[in-house]
Parts: structure tokens; C-alpha cells; sequence
């Protein structure tokens, strides 16, 4: 595969349209008008981030990902830590796009079941996600186009009509307040709002994953995820805004139950319906590319025998004529359809949380590599370095310590992405290191012991 084909991969991942109409919406329940700022923060967030993964993915361009990157660098527990937080994390991120999915179906075809939508939606990309990676480059890529369209259909529309109450709302942010009222946003609740604008920025790092498929990789997949990550923010921060500056009654919108839907209905139904069946095209390319992420990485624990000799031979198994880890993607399939029976605001919540301590994990590696040489082989090295991922640090400890301010949703979310990590961490410690040294290994054989 070529760098064309792992960045249409991976942008599909970061899915732009579901980000701002799924997640999006959720951030602009949190912090009502401060979501713009919340977004601007998440991208000043990713920046750091993004350098980190793109010296640590050229050093380490495995389908293990975050597990395979940060068992190499600070140690076995570590690794599995991660791949506690992408296991569970990668099963919920496709929960929340595919009950995402009927909201907008549900313009086209009035009455759509939001459970059966989310998991027919699970079903279809679980089954293309088994095909060749090349034909999945392809198909993403087409509904890619269709999504950044609608993108910037809904942008032309909010910046074309501003409104001087919502210039207003930028400066000084305000959301829906008791009974319905409009009330300022406190910074610390645009604070936890902001885990929420990260998430959706979320998946520029995956590129990863499809390393050990992509021509050159060493020097090649950081080009992929820097610019991955600058096509998700301009996708993402200007419908956002024009979201914010173009809605003719931002109370109205601020109240909604989809801020997003909201919004393009003011611009008439026909808009409405093609808008809302393109970001449902959106969220089944996402969800494909999400799927493809999420096997290659629970193949690569097969491969490096973490779990018993039969999942193990499952999982590293591969399609004789797809060339693909059909089985481990048929299990992270039934993994996702099994989340969508939770509710879609938890899931928001919790996967946020979990992303933020993966990026923190990310930017302590790309620290400790260069400091213990484990990254020179790699071919690309971070500008501004070390000040990036200290800069990176500083901002998600800032959003860790937001989190724990906030009871309700915040701390919850932190305490369940703790125990998370401790369970993968005790399997380590129970099954793994207690029968000899964890080899992790690439599609050559051994890399590390």
C-alpha cells in the first residue's frame, strides 16, 4: 500500500463528519458556544501528540500500534496498559459512531431503530473490513470525498450567514443552564469538554496500525499521521465554528438534542436530508477503517502468544485470499455490536478519557526513546524536541486534572479507564511474566524480548 491509500485509511478513522455531528454535538451539549475553544485547545493538544507518534511509528511501525510501541519503550506492563485502552476503547469508538448512525438515517427514512441501524452498521463494516487492504483504501477513499463535501457544504452555510450574537458567544461562552435558560460556560467545564474535542480529533496515530502494509514505512508513516492530523482539524474546527456563528437561534441549536442536526435544518429540508445522508455515509466509512485498526491490533497480540495457544492461533490467522486478520476483525465486530447496548453518552465519555492517557503514554515513550536510544532506528525525528512532548504532557495532565474536578462525568471516566489499565497490567504481571520473557514480534519474526 501506498502513502495515498494509509492516509485515506486514516483520516476515514478520524471520520470528520461523525466527529462533528456525533461528537461534535456532544462537546456543544458540555460547553454550549465555548466547544470552538474546546477544539482549539484539542488541536494545540494533538499538535505535540502528533510529532511524538511520528517519531515513535517510524522507529516502530508495527500493528500493535500503542501496545507494541509502548512495550518496547518503557516495558511489557506498559504495553499491555495500552492494549487494555485500545481493546476496550476500540470496540466502544465503533459503539458511538453506529448509534451516531440512525440520528441521521432517520431524516432519509423517518422511524429508523437506532439499535438495529447501529448494529446492521457494525455488521456491513466488519465484513468489508475482511476484504484485501487495498480494496479498502478504495472504497474509503470515495466515501472520504463524500464526507468532506458535506463538511464543506455546512461550513459555506455558517460562515455565509453570521450572526453578531454568536460572534458574541465566542468570546464569551454560553450554554444551556437550569430550566432550559442560557447561562455561561465555566473554563472548567470547556476543560472536560475538551477530552470530548481530542476524541474527535483522535485517529491520526492509528496510521500505525497499517504499517506493516505500507511501502517504506520507516520513512514514509510519519508523513502519514502529520498529515492526517492537519486534515482532521481544518475538517473538523470550521464547521464547528460556522456551526456556532451561523445558527440563527444559538439558543435553539444549544438546546437541541443534536446541536449539528439542528443547525443544518435551518438551512432547509432538502439540505437537511442530503447532509445527513452523507455523514451517514461518513460514519460507515469511519467505522470501516476503525475495524480495520482495531483486528490488526488484536492480531498482533496473537502473534506475540498474549493470550492462550487456540485465540492465539485464532487471531494471527490470516484470510488465504484477503490477506487479512479475518478472525480477529470478526471478534472486534462482535466486540463493537455488543457495546452498542450501552448508552451513547457513557461511551462518549469513557473512550475520551481512555485516549487521553494513551496520548500521555505516547509522549512519555518519545521522551524515554531518544533518552535510551530504543528509537534511533528510526528515520524521522520531532522538531522542537523535548519541548513538544513536555508541551503534550502539560496540556493532557491539565485535562487529567479536569477530569478529576468534575464528578459526575469526568472523574467516573477516569476511574473506569483506571481499572481498565489495571486489569490488562494484572494479566501481565498473572500469565505473561511469570512463564518467561514477553517476545514482542514484527511480521519478520522477533524484535524484542
Amino acid at each position: 500500500m501506498r502513502r495515498p491509500g494509509a492516509l485515506f485509511l486514516t483520516v476515514s478513522g478520524i471520520t470528520p463528519a461523525a466527529s462533528v455531528f456525533v461528537i461534535g454535538s456532544d462537546v456543544i451539549a458540555q460547553a454550549g458556544s465555548g466547544a470552538v475553544i474546546a477544539f482549539a485547545v484539542a488541536m494545540i493538544v494533538c499538535i505535540p501528540v502528533a510529532l511524538a507518534y511520528a517519531e515513535l511509528s517510524s522507529a516502530f511501525p508495527l500493528s500493535g500500534a500503542e501496545y507494541s510501541i509502548l512495550g518496547r519503550v518503557l516495558g511489557p506492563a506498559w504495553g499491555f496498559m495500552a492494549l487494555g485502552l485500545n481493546i476496550v476503547g476500540g470496540a466502544l469508538t465503533q459503539a458511538v459512531t453506529a448509534l451516531g448512525l440512525a440520528a441521521y438515517l432517520d431524516v432519509a427514512i423517518p422511524g429508523t431503530p437506532v439499535l438495529a441501524a447501529a448494529l446492521a452498521a457494525v455488521a456491513l463494516s466488519t465484513l468489508i473490513a475482511i476484504l484485501n487492504i487495498r480494496t479498502n483504501a478504495l472504497v474509503t477513499g470515495a466515501f472520504l470525498a463524500t464526507e468532506i463535501l458535506v463538511l464543506a457544504a455546512m461550513t459555506a452555510v455558517g460562515f455565509s450567514h453570521p450572526h453578531a450574537s454568536a460572534f458574541h458567544a465566542l468570546v464569551h461562552p454560553v450554554g444551556v443552564g437550569v430550566g432550559g435558560a442560557i447561562a455561561p460556560v465555566s473554563l472548567a467545564v470547556i476543560g472536560v469538554a475538551t477530552a470530548g474535542a481530542v476524541y474527535a480529533y483522535n485517529g491520526f496515530g492509528a496510521a500505525v496500525c497499517f504499517g506493516e502494509e505500507l511501502r517504506d514505512a520507516p520513512r514514509r508513516i510519519a508523513w502519514v499521521i502529520l498529515w492526517a492530523l492537519v486534515i482532521g482539524v481544518i475538517c473538523e474546527a470550521l464547521p464547528i465554528t460556522a456551526l456556532i456563528i451561523g445558527a440563527p437561534n444559538l439558543p435553539a441549536v444549544l438546546a437541541a438534542p443534536s446541536p449539528a442536526s439542528a443547525f443544518i435544518a435551518t438551512a432547509g429540508p432538502l439540505f437537511a436530508k442530503v447532509v445527513s445522508l452523507g455523514v451517514a455515509a461518513a460514519i460507515v466509512n469511519a467505522m470501516i477503517a476503525v475495524t480495520l485498526q482495531n483486528a490488526r491490533q488484536l492480531y498482533a497480540t496473537g502473534r506475540d502468544g498474549v493470550w492462550p495457544a487456540p485465540l492465539n492461533r485464532a487471531f494471527r490467522a490470516i484470510h488465504p485470499r484477503f490477506r487479512s486478520p479475518h478472525v480477529a476483525t470478526v471478534v472486534m465486530g462482535a466486540l463493537a455490536a455488543g457495546a452498542c447496548f450501552m448508552g451513547l453518552r457513557l461511551l462518549v465519555v469513557l473512550t475520551a478519557t481512555g485516549i487521553v492517557v494513551i496520548y500521555a503514554g505516547v509522549c512519555v515513550s518519545a521522551l524515554v526513546g531518544r533518552g535510551t536510544g530504543s528509537t534511533a532506528a528510526g528515520h524521522y525525528r520531532m522538531p522542537w524536541f523535548p519541548w513538544a512532548p513536555i508541551l503534550g504532557l502539560a496540556a493532557l495532565g491539565a485535562m487529567i486534572v479536569a477530569d478529576l474536578a468534575d464528578p459526575a462525568i469526568g472523574r467516573m471516566s477516569l476511574v473506569a479507564n483506571l481499572a481498565v489499565m489495571s486489569l490488562f497490567a494484572g494479566y501481565y504481571a498473572a500469565f505473561i511474566k511469570g512463564r518467561g520473557r514477553w517476545r514482542l514480534t514484527g511480521p519478520d519474526g522477533a524484535l524484542s524480548e
